[in-house]
């Protein structure tokens, strides 16, 4: 399959083209930009807030499936500018799912746990209802509706507290904390599923196959709060002396309120009897294990 990635030089968009490209995929990397010391394949510069060049792009390249994994990320940033977000994370949405949609491509669009509000107190499954508290969950919601109503062939995956290789990520921002500090404070009463860039990869170019189109949720198995993630990380490095605390979300200082409890069950995965990503502890050990290489 020719398979149209936006996107492409981000963490999961880094993963996700390698992993295409090994199984077979021709690849079409589409980025608005490119960081500093990466280097990749050829790619295609996109703004995909311009509705005449997501269309220009994807009617050139006629792929049979687009993933859209690009979007605005950084949530206290979309707090400080809902405008922005609404631009990359909705209306980039929308320019997507509506070509996808008028030319019967395939769409995956990647959302996020912050579509819920957190007091559920058990695991989110595809069919409880959202209800975003914060402008970069309203954002991405905003983007599921457009893929939903526009684009008939689409898969909308929802994740959530990913890291990987290629971008700024919570276990190496802790690591590398721990280089240099004795003491580390940690949020403990917030609670999700990390997810590894490469594990999720697989899975998406797994769903390529489906024909069951709809909504999904993949992490990595199991959850934890975010102290016990760090905690994990040190432990997993080999890290000595260092005390990893406890500490409320209240005492983080940021802008943006985040769901205290996102943990996604694979609701959808587990109905098809396809729920076997790894849990994150082991994905966790892999990531470490390769940064140490």
């Amino acid at each position: 399959m020719k398979i149209l990635v936006t996107g492409a030089n981000g963490m999961l968009g880094v993963d996700l083209c390698a992993e295409l490209t090994s199984a077979g995929h021709t690849v079409i990397r589409a980025d608005s930009g490119i960081r500093d010391g990466l280097s990749l394949p050829a790619w295609v510069r996109i703004d995909v807030t311009s509705t005449k060049e997501v269309a220009e792009c994807v009617l050139y390249h006629q792929p049979d499936a687009v993933i859209h994994a690009a979007a605005y990320t950084d949530v206290d940033g979309c707090e400080r500018d809902p405008d922005l977000a609404y631009r990359v994370n909705a209306l980039g949405t929308w320019n997507v799912a509506a070509v996808c949609g008028t030319h019967h491509i395939t769409l995956f669009y990647i959302s996020t746990d912050f579509v819920f509000d957190g007091s559920k107190k058990e695991p989110y499954t595809e069919f409880d209802v959202p209800n975003p508290i914060s402008s970069y969950g309203a954002s991405k919601l905003a983007g599921e509706r457009y893929v939903a109503s526009l684009c008939s062939r689409h898969f909308i995956v929802r994740t959530s507290w990913m890291f990987g290789a290629h971008g700024k990520n919570f276990p190496d921002a802790i690591l590398r904390k721990a280089g240099a500090q004795s003491e580390i404070g940690v949020v403990c009463d917030q609670i999700g599923s990390p997810t590894y860039a490469p594990d999720l990869s697989r899975a998406l170019v797994a769903l390529l196959e489906s024909p069951l189109y709809g909504t999904y949720h993949i992490t990595n198995a199991g959850h934890c709060s975010w102290h016990e993630f760090a905690k994990k990380a040190v432990e997993l490095a080999g890290v000595k002396g260092v005390e990893i605390k406890p500490m409320p979300a209240t005492a983080w200082p940021s802008p943006t309120r985040r769901p205290a409890y996102s943990v996604l069950r694979h609701y959808a995965l587990e109905l098809q009897g396809r729920d076997n990503l790894p849990p994150w502890a082991d994905a966790l050990n892999r990531f470490i294990t390769a940064r140490k290489s």
